[in-house]
């Protein structure tokens, strides 16, 4: 069998960070998605991505390179991976971008992540300001949880890092 892999497509840090520290629980080898070379080489890979907008960062070109790999996804996020719309939402959009045969709820798991605004480029910073400022136009009512924690969050430094959350995923690949 070949062997496993962890890799991880982050921005600010907080996917690099799990990923980490689920190698150093499993013993499993991790690496950046941009530092791979060739994903055929590895039979399971376990891919820990940060979500932007509802996307994985990174999983849409890594699923394009595989062919009979065990995928499993860990997304990471602020939003509470205990709402279920969040997770519908969240599913909803990975199933775009990879395709059918990769995609296996029992093998996608969610955690909560960290937002720094000190630390976020400009580009990003511009992204949030614009919808923060939609979002505080809105009536209470009409907000999802996505909404809300972009309210509460905004200009903050905050970190929802919850490394418990890799003892499921851990059971699953040991």
């Amino acid at each position: 069998m070949r062997e496993s892999i962890i890799i991880y497509g982050s921005r600010y840090g907080t996917a690099r960070r799990y990923a980490e520290r689920l190698a150093e629980m499993t013993g499993i080898r991790c690496i950046g998605h941009k530092d791979l070379k060739k994903a055929d080489d590895y039979g399971r890979i376990i891919y820990v991505g940060a979500l932007y907008a509802g996307s994985v960062l990174g999983l849409k070109a890594l699923a394009n390179e595989l062919s009979d790999q065990e995928l499993i996804i860990v997304t990471v996020g602020l939003v509470d991976p205990q709402d279920e719309a969040n997770v519908r939402y969240i599913r909803q959009n990975i199933r775009s971008q990879i395709p059918a045969r990769l995609y296996d709820e029992r093998r996608i798991f969610h955690l909560r992540g960290a937002i720094d605004y000190g630390t976020m480029g400009l580009k990003h910073r511009l992204m949030m300001a614009f919808m923060h400022s939609r979002l505080a136009k809105m009536p209470e009512d009409k907000l999802n949880a996505e909404a809300r924690v972009i309210l509460e969050t905004y200009g903050k430094s905050v970190d929802l890092t919850d490394f418990e959350g890799l003892d499921k995923i851990k059971e699953l690949i040991i």
